[in-house]
């Protein structure tokens, strides 16, 4: 079966604790896009949880995907580098857009400070309402009794409209902001189907689109929208200045505003209908849906994975890990450590202590907008029990082609009223 098999260099399936373990290597985005990859980590948790890769489409790299081993890797800010690369692949220096995530200190900080208040606990009161508005508005507006995508219908217009408000960003445009969030996450580096230089091309339309709402904004008095914040900062007034870091930036916020949100909101649905006593569960008492939310965003991981560069030889569990070698720190994995989560492969919307994960990253990288991701989630589903009896799959949802992005480009439903 694809959830507990290996893809070969042919294409077929193989049983990957038939392999040697030398010959695992969990950068394929194949395995992802098949859902094959379970498999692999659990074989790598066991037997290997620092495991070397020497020879893979992205160069020789290390594994890392027990719980404990991603925290200290993630924390270790003096000896693991995030400076010009958080992905598997490297990007080529005439590509490389500087954004804080890839930073170490004190940059790092300084930066994130900068548009941390537009997604501070205070606006996120504000924002409740709005987010409610649009949310049944949306759902209002679905068919009824007739297969639809989700993803287009729901997942990925909810993200987008609460994306065009932290940004500020016309809303008759807000479509191109998961436009560009697809173009910067399908590159070479992981897995994508898209060369540097397309890419590089319409991200620079994306540059061009933002420099203009950074002159209205900076002529503007302040207001707490992500360019706003950054052209009034003195930290950050000059960024505009510097395409690629300024580019950087927006795509950062932009792909961390919409991709683990719209993976979520279609990964609870696939969930539901795989665990129909989960979803009456729900139905019965609707006071889960904070831990359900929780439940969801650990169990899909949006984002697989997180990288680092060693700053430094490493003697790390007992491996020799070289200045310079990558260390990917696979949160997907680190999700399903079952000596840290008590059944780690069971979907349980009233798990104990269900926000004890990985999803949002750890320590100083950690995701910023992370309640804002959680509250879309909450709110949604509120408002879906109000309205629909079920919302059952109506075929095989279809996932994104990545060993980064954990997505869906096609999850069928037909939506059932009460």
């Amino acid at each position: 079966m694809a959830d507990t098999a290996a893809l070969d260099d042919i294409g077929e399936i193989a049983d990957p604790w038939a392999m040697a373990l030398e010959e695992i290597d969990v950068s394929r985005p194949e395995l992802y896009s098949t859902g094959a990859h379970w498999e692999y980590f659990r074989r790598l948790r066991k037997e290997a949880p620092v495991h070397y890769c020497k020879d893979s489409e992205f160069g020789p790299y290390w594994s890392v995907t027990r719980f404990k081993d991603i925290v200290a890797i993630d924390s270790d800010h003096r000896r693991f580098s995030s400076h010009n690369h958080i992905v598997i692949g490297d990007q080529p220096e005439e590509f490389l857009t500087p954004m804080f995530i890839a930073m170490d200190q004190p940059k790092h900080d300084v930066q994130r400070k900068v548009v941390q208040p537009a997604v501070a606990p205070t606006q996120l009161s504000e924002l409740e309402d709005l987010i409610r508005q649009r949310v049944c508005a949306i759902l209002d507006n679905l068919p009824v009794n007739e297969e639809i995508n989700w993803v287009e219908h729901v997942s990925k217009e909810l993200t987008t409209q609460m994306l065009a408000t932290l940004f500020d960003f016309p809303f008759e445009d807000r479509h191109l902001l998961p436009y560009w969030s697809d173009i910067a996450t399908s590159s070479p580096a992981v897995g994508g189907g898209l060369d540097w230089e397309e890419r590089d091309r319409i991200l620079g339309e994306c540059y061009q689109y933002f420099a203009q709402l950074w002159q209205e904004r900076a002529a503007q008095p302040k207001k707490f929208d992500f360019i706003s914040l950054l052209a009034h900062d003195p930290a950050t007034a000059e960024m505009v200045n510097d395409p690629k870091e300024f580019l950087g930036n927006l795509i950062l916020l932009i792909v961390g505003g919409n991709d683990t949100t719209r993976n979520s909101i279609s990964a609870g649905i696939v969930e539901m209908n795989r665990n129909p006593e989960e979803f009456a569960k729900l139905k019965g008492d609707p006071s889960l849906i904070p831990n359900m939310v929780s439940e969801i965003i650990r169990y899909q991981t949006p984002l697989g994975h997180m990288r680092r560069t060693a700053l430094e030889d490493v003697d790390f569990n007992g491996h020799k890990i070289r200045k310079g070698d990558k260390v990917v720190m696979w949160y997907i994995s680190g999700n399903r450590d079952e000596e840290v989560i008590d059944n780690p492969d069971e979907f349980l919307i009233d798990r104990d202590r269900a926000r004890h994960h990985l999803s949002f990253g750890f320590g100083i990288h950690r995701c910023m907008g992370n309640r804002v991701g959680e509250m879309q989630l909450r709110i949604l589903w509120e408002e879906i029990l109000k309205r629909f009896d079920r919302i059952e799959l109506a075929g095989d949802p279809e996932r994104v082609l990545s060993n980064f992005v954990m997505g869906y480009t096609n999850v069928p439903v037909i939506v059932r009223p009460l």
